[in-house]
């Protein structure tokens, strides 16, 4: 596996070969720097830390300083862990990653966090379908949930039944999609589809051997 943190910066549409409009995201992804290599012997598990994007030295706690110091970078906002590594894609301590670790025409995964959409009824967040006719007698319920349990027994509503609730900002991971374009000198790939969050969202990208 190889990996790294990237930022979403939007929306986009590329025209293929064959002239179809393809729907893409454009993700600012890296530099990163390994600010840490942790291995089974001292850490128990084997995995590599990365930093991502600048941050004030003022906004930084004085252990992150000196975390990030060690590895000789500036302080940085994110920082997550890769645990699985390719036949030989190991990296060193302080080393710098950047998108031409990716190329075009391969698939990655991409996690983040996905949009808040605050508390949402049952036909927004479930896909109920409501009563469907608002004739005999219907006031007012069509979007309702309708019945959730029995009287008697069990006299109660029971565990995980689908009500309304809070929905989104939760974390989500989107399976195998395409890049199609990759900018290096701008740090911007472009990958086909889209990706979890609004604009600005901290992505985690992953590819799998």
């Amino acid at each position: 596996m190889s990996g790294l943190i990237g930022k979403k910066i939007g929306m986009t549409s590329i025209f293929d070969a064959s002239g179809k409009n393809l729907p893409c995201t454009v993700i600012e992804a890296g530099p990163c720097v390994v600010t840490q290599v942790k291995t089974m012997e001292k850490d128990g598990y084997d995995a590599i830390q990365l930093a991502f994007d600048d941050k004030k030295e003022k906004n930084t706690t004085k252990a992150l300083r000196g975390h990030f110091a060690k590895a000789n970078t500036t302080p940085k906002r994110i920082v997550r862990e890769f645990s699985r590594f390719e036949q030989g894609s190991r990296k060193s301590f302080g080393e710098v990653l950047t998108v031409s670790v990716f190329e075009e025409g391969e698939f990655v995964d991409v996690s983040g966090v996905s949009k808040g959409k605050g508390f949402q009824g049952v036909v927004k967040r479930h896909g109920f379908g409501g009563v469907g006719d608002s004739t005999h007698g219907q006031h007012n319920r069509l979007r309702a949930p309708g019945s959730m349990g029995a009287s008697s027994y069990p006299s109660r509503v029971l565990p995980g039944m689908r009500m309304a609730g809070r929905m989104g900002g939760q974390k989500v991971k989107i399976q195998n999609l395409q890049i199609v374009k990759i900018i290096p000198e701008k740090n911007l790939l472009v990958v086909k589809g889209s990706v979890p969050g609004c604009n600005g969202t901290y992505l985690k990208l992953e590819r799998w051997s």
